[in-house]
Protein backbone atom coordinates (compact mmCIF):
# COMPACT_ATOMS: atom_id res chain seq x y z
CA UNK A 1 0.00 0.00 0.00
CA UNK A 2 2.74 2.34 0.99
CA UNK A 3 4.43 1.92 -2.59
CA UNK A 4 1.52 2.72 -4.19
CA UNK A 5 1.20 6.12 -2.49
CA UNK A 6 4.26 6.51 -3.27
CA UNK A 7 3.77 6.30 -6.95
CA UNK A 8 0.90 8.34 -7.32
CA UNK A 9 2.67 11.39 -5.20
CA UNK A 10 5.31 11.03 -7.84
CA UNK A 11 2.72 11.57 -10.64
CA UNK A 12 2.00 14.92 -11.97
CA UNK A 13 -1.04 16.70 -10.86
CA UNK A 14 -2.67 19.25 -12.60
CA UNK A 15 -2.19 21.68 -9.75
CA UNK A 16 2.11 21.18 -10.38
CA UNK A 17 1.46 21.56 -13.76
CA UNK A 18 -0.82 24.77 -13.40
CA UNK A 19 1.61 26.35 -11.21
CA UNK A 20 4.51 25.70 -13.44
CA UNK A 21 6.72 28.35 -15.24
CA UNK A 22 7.97 28.34 -18.71
CA UNK A 23 11.43 28.38 -17.19
CA UNK A 24 10.59 25.68 -15.10
CA UNK A 25 9.43 23.87 -17.85
CA UNK A 26 12.54 25.01 -19.95
CA UNK A 27 14.64 22.78 -17.48
CA UNK A 28 12.65 19.87 -18.06
CA UNK A 29 13.06 20.36 -22.04
CA UNK A 30 16.63 20.42 -20.93
CA UNK A 31 16.90 17.65 -18.50
CA UNK A 32 14.63 15.21 -20.92
CA UNK A 33 17.08 16.00 -23.57
CA UNK A 34 20.90 16.00 -22.13
CA UNK A 35 19.22 12.66 -20.39
CA UNK A 36 19.90 14.13 -17.14
CA UNK A 37 18.64 14.45 -13.04
CA UNK A 38 20.53 17.14 -12.10
CA UNK A 39 21.03 20.39 -14.21
CA UNK A 40 22.21 23.62 -12.54
CA UNK A 41 20.60 27.13 -13.77
CA UNK A 42 22.87 29.63 -13.97
CA UNK A 43 21.48 33.58 -15.79
CA UNK A 44 17.42 32.89 -16.39
CA UNK A 45 15.71 35.05 -18.88
CA UNK A 46 11.73 34.13 -19.01
CA UNK A 47 9.63 35.89 -21.35
CA UNK A 48 5.80 34.56 -20.81
CA UNK A 49 4.38 37.72 -22.13
CA UNK A 50 5.67 37.08 -25.77
CA UNK A 51 4.18 35.39 -28.39
CA UNK A 52 5.38 33.01 -28.64
CA UNK A 53 6.31 32.75 -24.55
CA UNK A 54 10.03 31.35 -23.80
CA UNK A 55 12.47 30.95 -21.68
CA UNK A 56 16.67 31.27 -21.74
CA UNK A 57 19.23 29.90 -19.61
CA UNK A 58 22.67 28.97 -19.13
CA UNK A 59 23.52 25.92 -17.10
CA UNK A 60 25.67 23.13 -16.14
CA UNK A 61 25.06 19.14 -15.46
CA UNK A 62 28.27 19.06 -13.34
CA UNK A 63 28.29 20.12 -9.45
CA UNK A 64 30.13 23.31 -8.11
CA UNK A 65 30.08 25.17 -11.30
CA UNK A 66 29.43 29.12 -10.20
CA UNK A 67 26.65 30.90 -11.98
CA UNK A 68 28.96 32.95 -13.55
CA UNK A 69 30.83 30.30 -15.02
CA UNK A 70 28.08 28.46 -16.34
CA UNK A 71 28.32 28.91 -20.69
CA UNK A 72 26.11 26.24 -21.95
CA UNK A 73 22.91 27.70 -23.22
CA UNK A 74 19.28 26.42 -24.04
CA UNK A 75 16.33 28.34 -25.38
CA UNK A 76 13.02 27.20 -25.38
CA UNK A 77 9.44 28.50 -26.69
CA UNK A 78 6.08 26.91 -26.24
CA UNK A 79 2.28 27.45 -27.52
CA UNK A 80 1.40 28.53 -24.07
CA UNK A 81 2.53 30.16 -20.65
CA UNK A 82 0.20 27.67 -18.80
CA UNK A 83 -0.02 24.34 -18.92
CA UNK A 84 -0.15 22.58 -21.23
CA UNK A 85 2.35 24.40 -22.66
CA UNK A 86 2.96 22.53 -25.65
CA UNK A 87 6.73 22.46 -26.54
CA UNK A 88 6.67 24.14 -30.36
CA UNK A 89 10.73 24.89 -30.15
CA UNK A 90 13.96 24.81 -27.89
CA UNK A 91 18.23 25.21 -29.25
CA UNK A 92 20.92 24.11 -27.45
CA UNK A 93 23.57 26.20 -28.28
CA UNK A 94 23.15 27.01 -31.93
CA UNK A 95 21.23 23.53 -32.53
CA UNK A 96 17.61 23.53 -32.76
CA UNK A 97 14.92 21.31 -32.70
CA UNK A 98 11.44 21.75 -33.77
CA UNK A 99 8.19 19.81 -35.20
CA UNK A 100 9.11 21.28 -38.91
CA UNK A 101 13.20 20.83 -38.67
CA UNK A 102 14.75 19.67 -41.90
CA UNK A 103 17.46 17.18 -39.98
CA UNK A 104 15.67 13.94 -39.61
CA UNK A 105 17.36 13.21 -36.37
CA UNK A 106 16.91 16.96 -34.55
CA UNK A 107 13.23 16.14 -35.49
CA UNK A 108 13.42 13.46 -33.88
CA UNK A 109 15.10 14.28 -30.64
CA UNK A 110 12.29 17.05 -31.00
CA UNK A 111 9.59 14.60 -30.89
CA UNK A 112 10.85 12.96 -28.26
CA UNK A 113 11.35 15.31 -25.74
CA UNK A 114 7.40 16.64 -26.98
CA UNK A 115 6.82 12.70 -26.25
CA UNK A 116 7.57 13.22 -22.38
CA UNK A 117 6.44 16.26 -21.99
CA UNK A 118 3.29 15.25 -23.20
CA UNK A 119 3.11 12.09 -20.73
CA UNK A 120 4.11 14.55 -17.71
CA UNK A 121 0.49 16.82 -18.56
CA UNK A 122 2.91 19.52 -19.68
Amino acid sequence: MRKIILALALVATPAAAQSMKVEDLCVKVAKHLLMTGTLHTGVVQSFPELKPPGARMTYSTRDGVEKKDMVDTIECQFESAKAPFGVTRFCVASTCYSADEKNAENKRRFDEVRILLEREGL
